[in-house]
């Protein structure tokens, strides 16, 4: 399975080009998509009201559930090195920006864009379809993890996983806290 993964993640790195490699890392940065959650925090605020705290509260609750599980528990304890960090691989491995930390399983981008997603999707996407479409921006982000070479596709598909588990358990909380909510107003 490693040796697989590491064939894949030496064939999508190699797809790099001059024009790609500062577009890629601008969609990997930590803040290049500040605007894009102002816009969803105004936009539930603004549509939902007083609900909207307790659905922000689920948003943040199931990112930092995602993002502790892949940087807290699933990289110290599984140890796997970075691509830009293995020594096997090191000189094949097209890094564009920092390598970051020593260790990559799971891919926290992944996890949070993947959290993000499907919170929404659980929260609004019946009343707002295109939220489906940011399911496309969450793996161009963690595609771009590969391209910019510090995570193994098993990285991302792991900080995926995790991210849909985390909005999924946080959206039933929320759904128990309504639902005692309803029953204790009733």
């Amino acid at each position: 399975m490693n040796q697989l993964d590491t064939e894949v993640f030496l064939w999508l790195n190699s797809l790099h080009n001059n024009t790609f490699d500062p577009i890629m890392a601008w969609i990997s940065g930590r803040n290049s998509w500040i605007p894009l959650y102002l816009a969803i925090i105004g936009l539930i605020i603004w549509r939902y009201k007083k609900q909207s705290l307790s659905m922000l509260l689920t948003i943040i609750v199931s990112v930092a559930l995602a993002d502790q599980i892949c940087s807290s528990f699933f990289k110290p304890f599984v140890e796997r090195l970075r691509p830009c960090h293995e020594p096997a691989i090191q000189h094949l491995v097209h890094v564009v920006g920092n390598c970051g930390g020593q260790f990559g399983f799971c891919s926290s981008h992944a996890a949070n864009s993947f959290t993000l997603a499907m919170s929404l999707l659980l929260l609004v996407g019946k009343e707002y379809t295109w939220v489906k479409y940011l399911f496309v921006w969450a793996i161009i982000v963690s595609y771009s993890r590969i391209y910019v070479g510090v995570h193994y596709p098993l990285d991302v598909l792991a900080g995926a996983g995790v991210g849909v588990l985390s909005a999924f358990i946080s959206f039933k909380i929320y759904q128990f806290y309504l639902s005692k909510n309803v029953h204790e107003v009733s």
